[in-house]
């Protein structure tokens, strides 16, 4: 048997070393997939503003009460509201408009009827007491602590609240929020990110005809807290076998991690953890039905959250589901001068049925005869 040259050995494993080398590296750089877990943090942002003052139980009698909510009302009357002052300028709508949205609370999931009979799940959502806060430009609003980078500085901010409450429920430096637009406190507010042409004034009411029936709007909520569960309740896993082997693992995860070069768990993989109570987009709902009396919104399809939650609604962002120019909504919002026709309870979508039409209609043939 020849003997081989100690040249040519040196050459084999020089290659051997090379090629294990570069297949680590190449399956290295394959094999990397995207982070996708999310940090809680139950840290509050910069421009928190503590919302609940020390309470006393002071002993007031009735008289007492009712005379420091009429001392109250009266203050909130005399205030000037920058309603009186001059309205800022309405813009037009185009297809790159950013309106405000309002702040709807969630009451349940109920049934619709189309006119060819299919049945429809729909969600009802109220607006309930909504005014336009405080209007920052973009200028403004790029300096302020809430501005994050990405959003670029394009685009202008209006805190909207919801569901007036007692000031006397809250601390001082809260009421303060509210100075500007003469409103009485908020139980819950919330920020939108608007367009220049979109321009809204503190002060203004935003109510259900803020929207038409129709258009497609985007939802966001909190998802409903389920507190720490298991990945077949979390992440739908199998588990493992009822039987025939199964002890103690019914409903575990098996494997977390492989081994070889990239041993370890990576970040991200699905695990027992926390579920729910995170914010959710429910995108392209269209709104079917619209109740002026109570301010109600019937949008097809389920939201997050459960009932009774607080439901951030606007516009929606999907490109195939926006308004064209010549049927745009109300800029920036409706306001009652611009109808000539009085506003009617409830509005319909063409396509669904109204139950106080008659669905069946009998025709008499000698009649027509």
């Amino acid at each position: 048997m020849a003997s081989r040259s100690p040249l040519v050995c040196a050459s084999n494993c020089l290659q051997n070393i090379l090629f294990r080398d570069a297949f680590t590296i190449s399956r290295v750089l394959t094999c990397y997939q995207p982070v996708r877990y999310r940090k809680r943090s139950s840290r509050h942002p910069e421009w928190f503003v503590r919302r609940r003052g020390k309470s006393f139980d002071e002993g007031l009698t009735q008289e007492n009460k009712q005379f420091i909510k009429d001392l109250t009302v009266e203050q909130y009357k005399n205030k000037p509201s920058p309603l009186k002052e001059e309205p800022l300028e309405r813009g037009e709508w185009d297809l790159r408009t950013r309106r405000t949205g309002v702040l709807a609370l969630k009451i349940g999931v109920i049934p619709q009827w189309r006119k060819d009979g299919t049945k429809i799940e729909t969600t009802l959502l109220q607006i309930i007491d909504n005014h336009v806060i405080r209007y920052s430009p973009p200028e403004k609003f790029a300096q302020s602590a809430g501005w994050k980078p990405w959003w670029g500085r394009k685009y202008g901010s209006v805190v909207v609240g919801a569901l007036s409450c007692e000031p006397h429920l809250f601390s001082k430096e809260y009421n303060n929020l509210f100075t500007e637009a003469g409103v009485p406190p908020k139980r819950k507010m919330t920020r939108f990110l608007v367009s220049p042409n979109a321009a809204i004034q503190p002060g203004l009411p935003l109510t259900a005809m803020h929207f038409r029936v129709g258009d497609y709007i985007d939802a966001q909520a909190k998802t409903i807290d389920y507190g720490f569960q298991g990945v077949v309740k979390r992440h739908g896993m199998k588990g493992g076998p009822a039987s025939h082997g199964g002890t103690k693992w019914h409903r575990r995860m098996g494997g977390t991690g492989g081994g070889g070069d990239m041993a370890g768990i990576w970040k991200g993989k699905k695990m027992p953890g926390h579920m729910g109570a995170d914010w959710n987009f429910a995108k392209g709902l269209r709104i079917l039905r619209i109740n002026t009396k109570y301010n109600v919104l019937y949008v097809t399809g389920t939201t997050p959250g459960g009932n009774h939650c607080y439901v951030r609604i606007m516009d929606t962002c999907l490109p195939n589901r926006r308004r064209e120019i010549q049927n745009h909504p109300p800029m920036p919002t409706f306001y009652p001068e611009d109808v000539k026709d009085p506003i009617e309870e409830e509005y319909f979508d063409e396509t669904l049925f109204d139950f106080k039409e008659p669905s069946i209609e009998y025709i008499d043939e000698e009649s027509n005869k």
